[in-house]
């Protein structure tokens, strides 16, 4: 599974974006997909996850509220909705599904 993410960019504080992560090689929809993001000088954390299925979903209680996870099996997509961005969600966010990682897109967030 290849995953490449996109959608990042240097935004507001309130501002909103519209991240994705493309998805090639094996069957997208075998997966549990999940975002994480790094802010510099820190570890990588978990943001939000969705099952294969679209049914079920998870999220930090850091972006509870804000952001939305959802995903297009037939497009091989995971999108995540950020709004009311903060100079704290400032990160690059990556997509994972089981072993397999994206390069990441950076967010970056002014106040």
């Amino acid at each position: 599974l290849q995953l490449v993410e996109s959608g990042g960019g240097a935004v507001q504080a309130g501002d909103s974006l519209r991240l994705t992560c493309a998805a090639s090689g094996y069957a997208f929809s075998d997966f549990d997909i999940g975002w994480f993001r790094q802010a510099p000088g820190k570890e990588r954390e978990f943001v939000s996850a969705i099952s294969w299925s679209g049914g079920s979903t998870h999220y930090a209680d850091s972006v509870q509220g804000r952001f939305t996870v959802s995903r297009d099996n037939a497009k091989n997509t995971l999108y995540l909705h950020v709004n009311s961005l903060k100079p704290e969600d400032t990160a690059v966010y990556y997509c994972n599904g089981g072993d397999y990682w994206g390069k990441g897109t950076l967010v970056t967030v002014s106040s």
